[in-house]
């Protein structure tokens, strides 16, 4: 690495780190209304019916799908 390569990189880099980000103003506040059991009992089981029921059926017939008929 030459001597010049830290001088190109400060002056190349030099113009970004003086630009002002305009930081997110985020608030977090408690939920108006608590979950109940059923809601959180209908979404775990949609999602395991959407994402973990196709991929357990393609992993217990991988076998079948291996064997060209």
């Amino acid at each position: 690495m030459s001597a010049l390569t830290p001088l190109l990189l400060r002056g190349l880099t030099g113009s970004a780190r003086r630009l002002m980000v305009p930081r997110a103003q985020i608030h977090s506040k408690p939920p108006r209304e608590q979950l109940g059991v059923v809601d959180v009992t209908v979404g775990l089981t949609s999602c395991f019916i959407c994402c973990l029921l196709p991929a357990g059926w393609v992993l217990s017939h991988l076998e079948s799908y291996k064997k060209r008929e």
